[in-house]
């Protein structure tokens, strides 16, 4: 698989972490999916992973729920889509109907820093188009592009991530969103490897937020969401 295979998005639940794993080629998502269904209890819980070209997407989807697997991964640039297209509206749909999470990468990745395939903009169109209940933009709605997350996805009924962001994001603008879209609508993440959990924890910890929005983004949130 790819290096960006086994990322993770940390709930800090009793030091409980989630892998949401970047399927980038058709051919690998029966292998991921029985490597994910041997975690879906313990320290480390993964999500199932899917491939817009994949036609038995419902079948997929309803195996990856069958598994016991919370959600599923999607990474528009790795698998070389943009995120409104009608394959990724049809797949959130179905995984929204099963009760499934979606969590995409949103906004600039290194791997094509100037064609960036999910936009503010475009997540904005899937989500009136397809109004999921359990949709996770990652890096707080889309990397270095946070001006847009304002315009386009703040107060709109989806969820953020920290992963990667809360050492690089201008701190006004990270506080601005979370008091703006609701601390209720912010997961703790760090997408590691490529940030510290240690050192975000210690990040967030010393933001100038209230205790209850800490426990919120901390844990609260993900508890909801994932359901335990």
């Amino acid at each position: 698989g790819h290096q960006d295979s086994l990322k993770k998005w940390d709930c800090c639940i009793s030091e409980k972490s989630v892998a949401l794993p970047a399927v980038t080629k058709v051919s690998q998502v029966a292998s991921i999916n029985r490597f994910a269904s041997a975690y879906t209890e313990g320290p480390v819980i993964s999500f199932g992973g899917i491939h817009p070209e994949c036609e038995n997407y419902k079948e997929i989807l309803k195996e990856i729920k069958n598994l016991g697997l919370k959600g599923i991964k999607l990474h528009p640039d790795y698998q070389d889509m943009y995120f409104d297209n009608i394959r990724y509206e049809r797949i959130i749909d179905a995984a929204s109907e099963l009760g499934l999470i979606t969590v995409v990468h949103a906004g600039v990745d290194p791997k094509c820093p100037e064609d960036v395939h999910c936009t503010p903009e475009m997540a904005r169109k899937v989500l009136d188009d397809v109004k999921p209940e359990k949709l996770v933009l990652a890096h707080m709605g889309g990397n270095e592009m946070w001006d847009d997350v304002e315009r386009y996805l703040v107060g709109q009924n989806v969820y953020f991530d920290t992963g990667v962001i809360l050492n690089t994001m201008p701190q006004e603008q990270f506080l601005r969103i979370v008091h703006m879209h609701g601390a209720d609508r912010i997961l703790f993440g760090t997408d590691s490897p490529w940030a510290d959990q240690k050192n975000f924890v210690a990040l967030l910890e010393h933001m100038p937020l209230t205790e209850e929005e800490k426990a919120a983004i901390f844990s609260e949130n993900a508890k909801k969401l994932l359901g335990i």
